[in-house]
């Protein structure tokens, strides 16, 4: 059995390990929630890195007693400073079941000391005794160096852990051995979401996703959450908004010696900041993978060298196959269609002169090949083509350009058309913009988050004559030239652009300059639709044209008008509302010179 390292056996004067401090914070006030205490051995040295550390513990199979070690010192410096505040000490799994043990020794095999025993005073217990740290300021951080030789036995010592009063944390949840059954079985206090899934996702719809249901998670089985590895303030306003309630990471404060009292104003400020974030679900073109609902078939691959005779063969030992595809170490160079090829092997002395050939001279060598990392834009383009033989032959899928199975016209016509119902549901098809749904959504978010914006309407004069005269692909040009502007005019993560339909824009402007924002966008769709004029109607400042009336007229150049309407916390409570009161606002401003107006919301009593 191994000895225990003792906190002693370091002389005092030049400790060979000592602890640093970083700060955990709390996302709902702005304030210090507490501090997760990193080890650091001898400065200048290769021995500084805590990786290095425990590698040399586990290399002279020490691991558990350099922990317990660790630990012992962070707190001794804890104790001494007496700051208030939460203590977050690492911990592996072996290592807390050793610390909830008497003589805090574990074997080899992750079994705890035999001379442990009930009643006594364990080892974690002893330590904050000695170093007056209350059990109720510090959280064990279960870390990610190994699994836990017993799960039993861990299972034990947290709930040893709770009952000292002290508290437990899952680390790096999303990696590791931090998953959903450790989370149900331990009934942690804290997790701790990995920087995986937190670095950059102001800007990653997938990453929103994953962060709002792991915050479902913790409401539900009463778990509150830390994100790890906030760098970015656009970061820290996403994972603020979606429920984190606390967060840790460089933009707070890095690892020192000394703890840190408060937070950079800079910082504070942005989590006091009562706007509500953009999440890039809603801000950003989204093109859905069409393989997520196209079914793969494994089908098995011919060499090219495969005779013709054993391409037969195949097909009867499969007869629910429709095409064999011909393969080359993984990569797809040609298709054989099994009614084509069955008709040619059916005719007279067909077998005779071809079955022992290579199958490669037979297939089609220009197979249609769909790569699952294709959109339904691309993909509409083989729907499109003059080239109709998938639709009999079928085509290859393909996973970085290696063969992974095949699919049929009928398949690939269905998964297209599913995959563009499910966008149009989410985001305008012409622009990629956010649609009714996610616009109706972020709307909510707002009211219920207290927050003070602005809804303004866009909406082009004189639109229709324009795309009865030039048609729908220049109408279309017109109205993504605003989508472009309207885009570049706004601030990515404080006001949302939402296309609801035809020419009709909403954005949501939280940023305190929106009025000037607002004129950018009239000015700049003024003078660059002009260039989507013939010559001659832009020499002539209009064209002749039926207008809504059906009646022929002279109709001026299009132009933007936007209907503003500030929202005060509290005034409405359904997007209905507020999309209600833009629309009388975008009418107003029809009529105004400059093609801005703005309006005073009236409440619904």
């Amino acid at each position: 059995m191994p000895r225990q390292l003792r906190h002693s056996d370091a002389p005092a004067s030049h400790p060979a390990i000592f602890p640093f401090f970083q700060p955990i914070v709390d996302l709902r006030r702005g304030t210090v929630f507490g501090h997760e205490a990193l080890i650091r051995g001898p400065a200048g040295t290769a021995l500084h890195s805590p990786l290095a550390l425990l590698a040399l513990a586990a290399n002279e199979s020490r691991l558990t007693e350099f922990e317990l070690h660790c630990a012992e010192v962070i707190l001794a410096e804890w104790g001494r400073q007496a700051e208030p505040g939460r203590l977050f000490v690492n911990m592996s799994a072996d290592a807390l079941t050793a610390a909830m043990s008497e003589a805090g020794e574990v074997s080899e095999a992750g079994d705890v000391s035999e001379s442990s025993s009930a009643g006594s005073a364990c080892w974690l217990e002893r330590m904050l005794a000695q170093h007056g740290v209350a059990a109720r300021d510090v959280t064990i951080e279960l870390t990610e160096q190994r699994a836990a030789g017993n799960p039993e036995a861990l299972r034990q010592a947290v709930k040893a852990l709770h009952a000292l009063g002290a508290r437990v944390a899952l680390d790096d949840f999303g990696e590791g051995h931090s998953n959903l059954r450790r989370w149900k079985e331990l009934h942690p206090d804290y997790v701790k979401i990995d920087k995986l899934l937190t670095q950059g996702v102001a800007n990653c719809p997938q990453n929103v996703e994953l962060v709002r249901t792991i915050v479902g998670l913790g409401n539900a089985l009463g778990t509150e959450l830390v994100a790890e590895g906030v760098e970015d303030a656009q970061d820290l306003r996403v994972l603020r908004d979606l429920g984190i309630a606390h967060g840790q990471g460089y933009l707070f404060g890095h690892p020192a010696p000394a703890l840190q009292p408060a937070l950079p104003e800079p910082v504070a400020a942005v989590i006091r900041d009562t706007r509500i974030a953009v999440m890039p679900h809603a801000a950003q073109p989204s093109q859905p993978n069409v393989l997520r609902s196209l079914s793969v078939i494994q089908a098995p691959a011919l060499s090219p060298l495969t005779p013709v005779d054993e391409v037969s063969a195949t097909f009867q030992d499969h007869p629910e196959l429709h095409a064999l595809a011909v393969v080359d170490q993984g990569t797809p160079v040609a298709l054989i269609n099994r009614r084509s090829f069955m008709n040619d092997y059916a005719r007279m002395y067909f077998r005779e002169v071809h079955g022992r050939r290579p199958c490669l001279s037979y297939g089609s060598g220009t197979p249609r090949i769909v790569e699952r990392e294709d959109n339904v834009e691309s993909l509409m383009g083989i729907l499109m083509s003059e080239d109709q033989r998938y639709l009999s032959e079928g085509f290859i899928v393909t996973q970085s350009k290696r063969y992974v199975g095949l699919g049929t016209g009928d398949q690939l016509v269905r998964a297209v058309t599913e995959a563009r119902i499910e966008a149009a549901r989410h985001a305008n098809p012409l622009s990629f913009l956010p649609g009714n749904l996610p616009t109706n959504i972020h709307i909510g978010r707002l009211l219920e988050g207290g927050a003070d914006f602005v809804a303004c309407y866009a909406d082009l004069n004189n639109f229709k004559v324009f795309n009865d005269h030039y048609g729908y692909r220049r109408g279309d040009e017109m109205i993504l030239l605003l989508a472009r502007l309207a885009t570049q005019h706004a601030n990515a993560h404080r006001d949302f652009v939402g296309h609801i339909g035809g020419d009709d824009f909403l954005v949501l402007f939280q940023s305190p300059d929106w009025q000037q924002r607002c004129a950018g966008v009239i000015d700049d769709f003024n003078r660059l639709a002009r260039d989507l004029y013939d010559e001659a109607d832009r020499r002539a400042g209009g064209i002749e044209g039926e207008d809504r009336q059906g009646v022929v007229r002279f109709t001026p150049l299009t132009t933007l008008s936007i209907g503003a309407v500030r929202i005060p916390p509290g005034m409405f409570r359904h997007a209905e509302d507020v999309a209600s009161e833009a629309a009388i606002a975008k009418h107003e401003a029809k009529h105004a010179a400059s093609g801005l107006t703005v309006r005073e919301a009236r409440g619904r009593g």
